[in-house]
């Protein structure tokens, strides 16, 4: 029976995030700092509440494409060393703030290169940004841990570089691999030899697949390339067929439930970029009911205006969704995590006793 599940419980509960990137989730005050500090001229505006306001509106297009145009704001103020420093220390701050006990926060080190840093150096003062967040929440009592996955851009010819870098920084912060950008005209099947590369090498990876495009995305993320999880993989619901009035799956579907492939959903982003038409209609909903490994996330929370706290509030208000309901997207979280089996096992034991205790 569904639990009554109250605000405070939300904000309160474990949580785990899987997919979130570094260059969507900058606060509006560090991106003016930066802009002023460096000479950047070109944001929106400059006061920070007009800023946010800013870029939820213009990410809300209905195109992936426009809504990536936004990225070149946040890329521009981190070309630094310090500037990619202090984002990555803030983004944990942010996360641990919305009681966010482990995540996997996604960066493609290529974009932050411009003023001459190497992508070893944009790694380094990433996953350093990390541990001095860690740091610091540890020393006011609480936990978090934060994982950094390289991306490769689907549009470019580096994802072979970023596979070895990945490899190398293996157990030193960086967790795993995924390709972005624009999905239509670059299939993830362009970035085999990275995939087959990080196999080989015992490396996770990720790949965004079905945002935008179609289920032929999704055959090829799985099925050419491997992938442990999909980014979104919205668009699986066109392999579902309702025209009976029950669920038909696909082969592609079918196996996708049957191998429990973990989805890593953003809900907002997927309005905003037209992969939806509003949460009611979310594919997240129909998913989670038909058994799928679906999983809760926030893609961009500058983009989106919102926390993983706010996406389980508008799924509880959209579907009535209880506590219970809630601790399954995490328990499928804590279960896809990159991490060894052990580490995995903590972290399932950490959300139990946290929704156990939410719930009293």
């Amino acid at each position: 029976m569904t639990l009554v599940i109250s605000k405070e419980q939300i904000a309160l509960a474990p949580k785990v995030l899987l997919h979130d990137h570094l260059d969507g989730g900058l606060r509006p005050q560090t991106m003016i700092d930066h802009a002023l500090a460096s000479g950047y001229t070109k944001l929106p505006s400059y006061e920070p509440e007009q800023l946010a306001k800013w870029f939820v509106e213009a990410c809300s297009s209905g195109t992936l494409e426009l809504y990536l145009e936004t990225f070149e704001h946040t890329i521009s103020v981190m070309q630094t060393t310090e500037e990619i420093i202090r984002v990555a220390r803030e983004c944990v701050l942010d996360l641990a703030a919305d009681n966010v006990v482990y995540a996997e926060v996604r960066g493609a080190p290529e974009l932050f290169t411009r003023k001459g840093l190497t992508m070893d150096q944009v790694i380094e003062a990433t996953v350093e940004g990390f541990n001095q967040g860690m740091a610091e929440v540890a020393h006011n009592g609480k936990k978090i841990r934060v994982e950094h996955i390289l991306c490769a851009l689907r549009q470019n010819h580096v994802s072979d570089e970023v596979a070895t870098k990945v490899v190398k920084y293996k157990g030193r912060g960086v967790v795993g691999f995924d390709i972005a950008g624009p999905e239509a005209g670059f299939p993830p099947t362009d970035h085999i030899k990275a995939f087959n590369y990080l196999r080989d090498s015992g490396a996770h990876y990720t790949i965004h697949a079905g945002e935008a495009f179609g289920v032929e995305s999704i055959a090829l993320a799985v099925n050419e390339c491997g992938a442990q999880r999909i980014g979104h993989g919205i668009r699986l619901i066109d392999d579902i067929d309702f025209s009976s009035g029950e669920a038909k799956l696909g082969s592609l579907a079918q196996e996708i439930l049957d191998n429990q492939i973990c989805l890593e959903m953003a809900p907002t982003s997927n309005l905003q970029t037209g992969g939806a038409a509003s949460y009611a209609t979310h594919q997240i909903g129909i998913m989670k009911k038909l058994g799928f490994n679906v999983t809760l996330n926030t893609d961009n929370r500058l983009m989106s205006g919102t926390s993983l706290t706010r996406e389980m509030e508008l799924l509880v208000d959209t579907f009535g969704y209880g506590l219970e309901d809630l601790e399954i997207f995490q328990m499928n979280a804590a279960e896809g995590a990159f991490q060894a089996i052990d580490d995995r096992e903590e972290l399932i034991e950490m959300i139990n006793e946290g929704f156990s205790e939410a719930g009293r």
